[in-house]
């Protein structure tokens, strides 16, 4: 991530990938503030065992690409809400320029970039490819289980 300050954001991503049980690491980096440690991170990920990363960054969010742009692991983007609602975090990642592909969440989307980077790692595991089909199916019960408690609730006008 950017700085530290989109931890409460990017901590959603950490907390699946933990349920999942795939181990991860956590870096804060600035492509504009330490431009030297992106590059040693990214240029050295896959020998270091990493598969896929997770970039977060917000206001100008230069982080996923500058990554993508070192590297031929997948990178997902996760724009940060940190000024004008996060779009303009948004376009930086979104708007790569051919050949830097970046993977590209919804504003603090990071929960999704999370599931996206397991799926990723899912495609040679049958075993997380088992956990992310029981988390999928849980969210269908959530929802279900959801609109049976919606059926509780009273108004003079509700027809169902």
């Amino acid at each position: 991530m950017g700085s530290t300050s989109d931890l409460p954001v990017m901590k959603k991503a950490a907390e699946f990938l933990d349920e999942m049980e795939i181990p991860f690491e956590i870096h804060a980096l600035s492509a504009h503030r330490t431009p030297a440690e992106v590059e040693s991170f990214a240029k050295k990920a896959k020998a270091n065992g990493i598969q896929v990363i997770i970039a977060a960054a917000g206001m100008a969010a230069h982080l996923p690409g500058v990554i993508a742009s070192m590297t031929t692991l997948p990178v997902i983007g996760v724009p940060i809400k940190a000024s004008l609602d996060g779009m303009d975090a948004l376009l930086a990642i979104v708007q790569m320029p051919p050949g830097i592909p970046v993977a590209t969440v919804g504003i603090d989307g990071a929960l999704n970039a999370g599931i996206l980077a397991a799926q990723m790692l899912a495609v040679g595991d049958t075993d997380l490819q088992n956990k992310l089909v029981d988390y999928k199916e849980n969210l269908k019960k959530k929802i279900v289980k959801a609109n049976e408690e919606l059926k509780e609730i009273k108004y003079k006008f509700k027809t169902n």
